[in-house]
């Protein structure tokens, strides 16, 4: 770890020092001030109070609906040019109407014009033709008339999902065009001394020759051989392993948990998972409607309901929501075990519980009210920054909810640490697991202050640097880290695994992960303005990270060996099968679906379509969203050990879950995906993103496929929803277990299923 952050840390601070220069004024040849650095600045934060990459993207990262807005511009201002040139020196009044020869000339003078990096970085100024200032208004008044009220566009927005009128402020809107001019730039311009632009030849844009780089092959080779040595590595530690390795432990003959009764810190997290299943309704309800804008850019069914919830909103809060009920399961779990471990909890735990919970209940809300406001263009810049929305995926809160949720953060640490403190001071083998326990409990806290690195007018390649520390450092990486040792744990407390046993399985386990995902963080940020050298590294130790993944199977059939014991086992069946579906979605989802796109020579290509969205849901909520889900089963049953669970529709909302989050996937998101690759590759990513090849009617039809997995997935939500509202209400449980049955477990089954 210390070793990775090293290196995470060194080539952080060539991304600084090598980041593409905002210029102090961008100027015409004679001397006219098209824009100023304080124009481009101010525009990237009124990018971000329009929903910023919950509104198409810029450098690849954002949503999947409008168009990415770097490449839309460079690619038009490209055109425009071209069609200057064969109007004024050949008469006509298409480029392309010319022959090959007369193309050929051209766009070598658009390659001049646009990849010769004429920034001074004495004076700050960038200087720009006559011509091209021109092209540049031209440009820049498309975007006005779109984010405007211009009838003529009408049909356009309506495709991007933008309402009319989105920017009323004349000067934002010029602010807005500033900075889209500042990121098509960065796209099109070679960095001094170099023939590779600064985004590293990104987007695809065969009009200046923006074609892959000699690095993104070769690392993209060489990251399928490290992955085929990694797998070979592996699988023979694993053979070498399974040799040496120890017996499980018999089966108990009754369930260790019946001996302990949940303390009053324990039962007051039940409301902690009320409120995730509340907010896991929601998302999935934002997911509907964000998912229908793609087809009605303004409405939902006839239903106006973007003038009240845009895209930008509905989007928004389907991903903020997804890490709020996520992290909260994770939370919750974990202010569960911790007086579970030592058999008592400290004084004033449940208070300080409770307490915890009003503080995130308050940030959910205000997150979701500033996000919302945020976009109504009723705030100032700074106070948008501070309470509004922030504009970068999956932290859109603004910096004021991202502090107050880094404090909370520290005092679920704080609870954490007085609950499990007893247990460490004790010597035995418990001890070891505790450590790792408290490690990740530790990182978890700390890692979230990643988001607070970047300041309101910081250059887009550093907030990206330190976006990915957070999304992926820390979401997929510590708390990866959290819910590993948490399993183990909860199958050691059960006496299925030994201690010492699920230990090792951690510590490797983590090393392993860690190892790749550290560094493997940069594969983020190949074409986000960063030096090549970030693009190696992300190349490489990305694929490590797929290396663990592809023996998932081994996790997944032990852990299935678990849900098949018969007796009071049986009875954590379904939290079981959620970690077996874990390690499935693991597998396809993070590993097959992580590696189509990870790679450099592919990201190229695939950066900001439907093949990411493929990854995203597989990933997110196949191994995120599952472990919040099994984990809160388990807690679920720990605070009623004694109940019997009628489990048929628990067992009808796994599969619908799993099922149609397949579909969704398979039918929909990956064939769009594809479709969309192919047009990058052939045409540019302009066209791959734009309205002319995403509302054709094939990929009408592919987009309306979706409603199949959306709705089997979201009536196994609501399924999983009323099943955990059973179990207050009744309905969801069978009675109490039989005294005879809690002395002599084995004889009967601590749940019941209903056929």
């Amino acid at each position: 770890m210390a070793a990775s952050f090293a290196v995470l840390g060194y080539y952080g601070r060539e991304i600084y020092r090598q980041a593409p220069p905002i210029p102090e004024r961008v100027i015409t040849t004679s001397g006219k001030v098209l824009f100023t650095g304080q124009n481009i600045k101010d525009g990237q934060n009124v990018w971000q109070s329009t929903g910023g990459q919950q509104v198409g993207t810029v450098w690849g990262h954002g949503s999947y609906v409008a168009p990415d807005w770097s490449a839309d511009f460079l690619h038009r201002e490209s055109e425009w040019l071209l069609a200057h040139w064969a109007k004024v020196d050949h008469g006509v009044e298409n480029y392309a109407d010319l022959g090959a020869e007369d193309q050929a000339a051209l766009k070598a003078r658009l390659k001049g014009e646009i990849r010769s990096n004429t920034y001074n970085a004495d004076t700050g100024d960038l200087v720009v033709s006559e011509l091209r200032a021109e092209a540049i208004a031209a440009v820049s008044e498309h975007y006005k008339k779109l984010y405007g009220g211009d009838a003529s566009l009408d049909e356009l927005r309506e495709a991007y999902a933008i309402p009319k009128g989105v920017l009323p402020d004349a000067a934002r809107r010029d602010d807005l065009t500033a900075f889209y001019f500042w990121a098509a730039w960065a796209c099109g311009t070679n960095r001094p001394g170099t023939e590779i632009t600064y985004t590293n030849n990104w987007p695809p844009e065969p009009l200046i020759d923006n074609r892959p780089t000699a690095a993104i092959l070769v690392w993209s080779v060489l990251s399928f051989i490290v992955l085929l040595a990694g797998i070979g590595a592996l699988s023979w530690y694993y053979v070498v392993e399974k040799a040496r390795a120890e017996e499980d432990p018999p089966v108990p003959e009754r369930d260790p948990s019946l001996a302990f009764d949940p303390t009053p810190s324990m039962k007051a997290t039940l409301k902690y998972f009320w409120v995730v299943m509340a907010l896991i309704v929601t998302q999935v309800g934002m997911g509907a409607v964000t998912a229908h804008y793609a087809v009605e850019g303004s409405g939902f069914y006839g239903i106006p309901l973007a003038e009240v919830l845009p895209y930008a909103v509905t989007r928004t809060w389907h991903t903020q929501l997804a890490i709020f009920w996520i992290a909260t399961a994770f939370l919750a779990t974990g202010l569960f075990l911790a007086p579970a471990v030592v058999g008592r909890e400290p004084k004033f735990q449940r208070l300080g519980v409770n307490a915890l919970f009003g503080a995130l209940l308050v940030i959910v809300v205000g997150t979701l009210f500033g996000t919302w406001y945020g976009t109504r263009q009723k705030m100032g810049l700074e106070m948008n920054f501070w309470f509004g929305h922030q504009g970068y995926e999956y932290v859109d809160l603004g910096r004021f909810w991202q502090i107050f949720l880094f404090i909370g953060l520290f005092i679920w640490l704080f609870l954490m640490g007085r609950g499990l403190w007893p247990a460490m001071r004790k010597p035995g083998p418990n001890r070891h697991l505790l450590a790792l326990f408290s490690i990740s409990c530790v990182a978890i806290a700390l890692f979230y202050g990643a988001g607070l690195m970047w300041g309101r007018q910081t250059n887009l390649a550093i907030a990206e640097y330190w976006r990915w520390w957070l999304v992926h450092l820390w979401v997929e990486g510590f708390f990866e880290v959290f819910t590993t040792v948490v399993i183990a744990f909860l199958f050691a407390r059960l006496q299925l695994v030994k201690v010492r046993t699920a230990t090792a399985a951690v510590l490797f386990a983590t090393s392993i992960f860690l190892s790749g995902g550290i560094i493997g963080t940069f594969h983020h940020l190949y074409f986000t303005g960063t030096p090549t050298a970030v693009l190696a590294l992300g190349a490489v130790f990305s694929a490590l990270e797929v290396v663990p993944l592809v023996l998932i199977g081994f996790e997944a059939y032990g852990n299935l060996s678990v849900s098949r014991v018969q007796g009071w086992v049986a009875g954590y069946r379904w939290p079981v099968y959620c970690f077996v579906a874990v390690a499935f979605w693991n597998l396809v989802g993070a590993g097959l679906f992580g590696f189509l796109i990870n790679p450099p020579i592919a990201l190229y290509y695939m950066q900001g379509l439907n093949t990411t969205a493929v990854h995203g849901h597989t990933a997110l909520f196949g191994v995120y969203g599952m472990l919040a889900i099994g984990l809160m089963l388990f807690c679920l049953k720990g605070m009623a050990v004694r109940n019997i669970w009628k489990t048929s529709v628990l067992k009808f909302a796994f599969w619908s879950i799993n099922i149609g989050l397949a579909l969704m996937v398979l039918l929909s998101d990956l064939p769009r995906g594809v479709l969309q690759a192919w047009a990058s590759v052939n045409d540019g990513m302009w066209m791959a993103r734009s309205a002319e090849f995403t509302q054709t009617n094939l990929m009408d039809t592919l987009r309306w496929l979706r409603v199949i997995g959306d709705t089997i997935f979201a009536v196994g939500v609501l399924s999983l929803g009323w099943f955990v509202l059973g179990l207050k209400a009744g309905w969801s449980v069978a009675g109490p277990l039989d005294r005879d049955v809690e002395r002599d477990t084995p004889k009967g089954e601590n749940e019941i299923e209903e056929h």
